[in-house]
C-alpha cells in the first residue's frame, strides 16, 4: 500500500461533500480524474470507500473508518508544511556573516548601515572571530559567508573575491601635516625599525615576498596577532608596520601616518566564503552587490 497525498485529499473531498461533480470542482480537477484517484485508493486498501447511488455518495463503513485518519494525517501534514514554510521566509530574509575583528568593526558597520537602509526587510547579524573561526562557522553552516583574506579556499568552501586593497606603510606621526594617503616607495622602509604579523599569516607572507627584495625579510621584529594591535604599537612609536589598505579606517582613529607602498604596488584580494553546494539567496546576492559597491570606494 502506497496512498498518495493526492489520494487522501480526493478522498476527503468527496466524503465531505457526498458530491464527486462538486468535490471535482473544488479539487479544480476533471470528475474523472478525481474519480480514478477514489478508485486506485481503494483498489489499494482492497476495499470500498463508498457506496455510490444516482443521487448520492455516502460513506462505507470502511470509509467512515479511515475518514478521521486522513483527516488528522493532512491536517498534520498541511501544519508542518506551512511551519516549514515560514521558516523557510524568515531564513530568506536572514543573513549571517562572519568576519574578522578589524573588518567586523571598520568596514561592515557602514556596509550594514547602507544596507539596511535599502533591504529594510532583511535582518543582519554579525560574528567577529578570527579567520579559521570564520572559515569553521561557514563549513558548519553557523554563518551565510565569511568575509576576510583567504588566499585559498578551505575543503567544502567557494571563495570569491568582492575587493582589492593595497599594502600601504603604517609609520609613527611625524610632527608635519601629512596627507591622508601619501604614497612612498618599498625602499624607504630599509632602515625602519619593523613590526609585523606572525610569520605563519598569509598576509606577512605577502609582505615578506617584498620586503625580502630589499633585504628586511628576516629582519628580527615584534609580531603582533591582530591589526588593532599593531596600529596602537606603531602610534606609541615602537616602529613601522605594512598592511592592507582595509585597516585604513583604524588607522585615522590613532596618530599614525598612512602612505600606499610603490614601486611595485602591491594588491591583496579580499574575498567572500561560502558552503558549497548551498543555494545562494536573493539576500546574499544583494549584500555581496553592496559590499562591492562599499570596497570600491572605500
Amino acid at each position: 500500500m502506497n496512498l498518495s497525498v493526492r489520494q487522501m485529499r480526493a478522498f476527503l473531498h468527496v466524503a465531505r461533500i457526498g458530491n464527486f461533480t462538486r468535490a471535482a470542482e473544488q479539487a479544480h480537477m476533471t470528475q474523472a480524474g478525481l474519480s480514478t484517484l477514489v478508485r486506485e485508493m481503494e483498489r489499494q486498501l482492497g476495499c470500498r470507500l463508498f457506496d455510490r447511488t444516482t443521487r448520492m455518495v455516502v460513506l462505507t463503513a470502511a470509509g467512515r473508518r479511515l475518514l478521521p485518519v486522513v483527516e488528522r494525517v493532512l491536517t498534520e501534514l498541511d501544519d508542518v508544511a506551512a511551519h516549514l514554510g515560514a521558516e523557510g521566509d524568515q531564513a530568506r530574509q536572514t543573513l549571517r556573516i562572519a568576519a574578522t575583528p578589524l573588518v567586523s568593526s571598520n568596514l561592515l558597520p557602514q556596509v550594514f548601515g547602507r544596507f539596511r537602509e535599502s533591504h529594510p526587510a532583511i535582518q543582519l547579524k554579525l560574528f567577529d572571530a578570527d579567520l579559521r573561526d570564520v572559515e569553521a562557522m561557514v563549513a558548519g553552516g553557523e554563518a551565510d559567508m565569511g568575509l576576510g583574506f583567504f588566499f585559498k579556499a578551505a575543503p567544502g568552501l567557494g571563495r570569491k573575491p568582492v575587493g582589492r586593497f593595497q599594502l600601504m606603510r603604517v609609520a609613527p606621526a611625524g610632527t608635519d601635516e601629512a596627507p591622508p594617503l601619501g604614497s612612498v616607495p618599498w625602499s624607504s622602509l630599509r632602515s625602519a625599525p619593523l613590526l609585523g604579523l606572525p610569520q605563519s599569516n598569509p598576509i606577512q607572507k605577502v609582505i615578506d615576498v617584498h620586503l625580502g627584495a630589499i633585504g628586511r625579510a628576516d629582519a628580527e621584529r615584534p609580531a603582533f596577532n591582530f591589526f588593532g594591535t599593531l596600529i596602537s604599537m606603531v602610534e606609541a612609536g615602537f616602529g613601522t608596520a605594512v598592511m592592507p589598505t582595509f585597516a585604513l579606517a583604524a588607522c585615522r582613529r590613532h596618530r599614525v601616518r598612512t602612505d600606499l607602498l610603490v614601486k611595485p604596488k602591491v594588491g591583496i584580494d579580499f574575498y567572500r566564503v561560502t558552503r558549497r553546494g548551498t543555494a545562494e539567496t536573493e539576500a546574499m546576492q544583494a549584500f555581496t552587490q553592496a559590499l562591492k559597491v562599499a570596497l570600491a570606494t572605500a
